[in-house]
């Protein structure tokens, strides 16, 4: 064992200076930031931050120097942001976050120009070019969607730019938004195989109580769910302007670190190390294997539209072997969604075991219902040959 190292730990001593040897050596990175760390109390942006997060990114990507040994060597990194709705507060004149979807959507679409522009004009200190992506769910739970927003963070990388990611707050409705940007990030740290995901913060890490009162600890390493077993997780850290906490963060990178991609949870001003790989804020370590699929959007950004119960031997089939859902296990439907829309899968005591991408509009499925695919084709045509929900557009959820 050499000198400085914590056998099991993954943690080496250089220079005096604990480092994470996973975290340092991760080359695609994705770094989510919030808008409290981006925005002024008033709401409007705050250029010195954002300047001060380009400066952190912009020389990491730079090797610390340009030294070919640097840790920086090779990095890659997507920066899923927050700001968008928090920005164009001022310019409309509103002192604080709408509550109504309207006008955070005519607020996200005034500052997210504004957010990108400022992002654009910091990276070009430094010769970088940037990229905007605006996701909703349905760009990532539909499969054609989900290849064209792989595809096209891919090619960004490839040519050097660096994508900014951000919910596409001015479209999204309430039936298609993820919700907040830390479970965005995790998911978008799977769609491009990322190896590590940094979600910064205004805390400096996950603490095992509220860290604004006196006797509590950070947490510096979670290795799996009971790790957190007795851990208060409110919602400090949480401004006017974001819609995050701690919860959603916690949440965040257990979706990552179940999808095979450790994280690091730390505040802004602490990027740069957490970037290097020095042991700052909280590491939560992989807790599943990586997977190449887009099931785990359907699991954690879909938000069903209608559900399906199963009768006791179609639950059986989805759940335990794994089937695709024929209408001859199908005892009800309820909902008002079409081909395509995600569905969710419940049992006969009405507790949802899967989702998944349904086949048939709402309105088709109470014909089909109990009846077998060979009845339903001699009946009603080919086209009613097949399943309702696909075993490759479904996912069984824990129990």
């Amino acid at each position: 064992m050499r000198p400085g190292t914590e056998q099991g730990s993954g943690v080496t001593e250089q220079d005096g200076s604990a480092v994470r040897d996973e975290v340092a050596a991760a080359r695609r990175i994705v770094v989510k930031v919030g808008s409290s760390s981006l925005t002024t109390a008033a709401g409007g942006l705050d250029a010195d931050r954002v300047d001060a997060l380009v400066d952190v990114v912009a020389k990491v990507l730079q090797g610390a120097g340009g030294e070919p040994e640097t840790p920086g060597e090779g990095k890659e990194i997507v920066l899923v942001s927050s700001g968008a709705i928090a920005a164009g507060l001022a310019p409309l004149g509103l002192d604080r976050r709408p509550r109504d979807l309207a006008r955070q959507q005519a607020a996200a679409s005034v500052g997210q120009g504004l957010l990108v522009a400022r992002y654009t004009a910091s990276f070009a200190r430094y010769g970088r070019r940037v990229g905007q992506v605006l996701l909703t769910t349905d760009d990532t739970s539909r499969r054609a969607h989900y290849r064209n927003a792989t595809r096209t963070l891919d090619q960004l990388l490839a040519m050097g730019a660096l994508p900014i990611v951000n919910e596409n707050d001015t479209v999204a409705t309430d039936e298609i938004r993820f919700g907040d940007n830390d479970r965005l990030a995790a998911l978008v740290a799977h769609l491009v195989r990322a190896d590590l995901l940094v979600l910064l913060s205004d805390v400096d890490g996950l603490y095992d109580g509220d860290p604004r009162s006196p006797g509590t600890s950070r947490i510096d390493e979670v290795r799996g769910p009971k790790d957190l077993d007795g851990v208060s997780i409110g919602s400090a850290g949480r401004s006017g302007v974001g819609t995050g906490g701690m919860v959603t963060k916690v949440e965040a990178a257990r979706i990552a670190a179940a999808a095979g991609v450790p994280v690091v949870l730390t505040s802004a001003s602490r990027a740069g190390d957490a970037l290097l790989g020095r042991r700052t804020g909280t590491y939560f370590h992989r807790t599943g294997r990586r997977s190449a699929n887009r099931l785990l959007w359907l699991a954690h950004a879909s938000a069903p539209r209608g559900a399906l119960t199963l009768d006791d031997g179609a639950v059986r089939a989805v759940v335990e072997r794994r089937t695709s859902l024929l209408p001859a296990g199908i005892a009800s439907v309820e909902g008002d969604f079409t081909a395509g829309d995600p569905v969710e899968l419940r049992d006969t005591e009405g507790r949802a075991v899967a989702r998944g991408l349904v086949n048939f509009d709402a309105k088709e499925i109470p014909r089909l219902l109990g009846r077998s695919t060979h009845e339903l084709a001699r009946e009603l045509g080919p086209a009613y040959e097949r399943e309702v929900v696909h075993r490759d557009d479904l996912v069984v959820l824990d129990r």
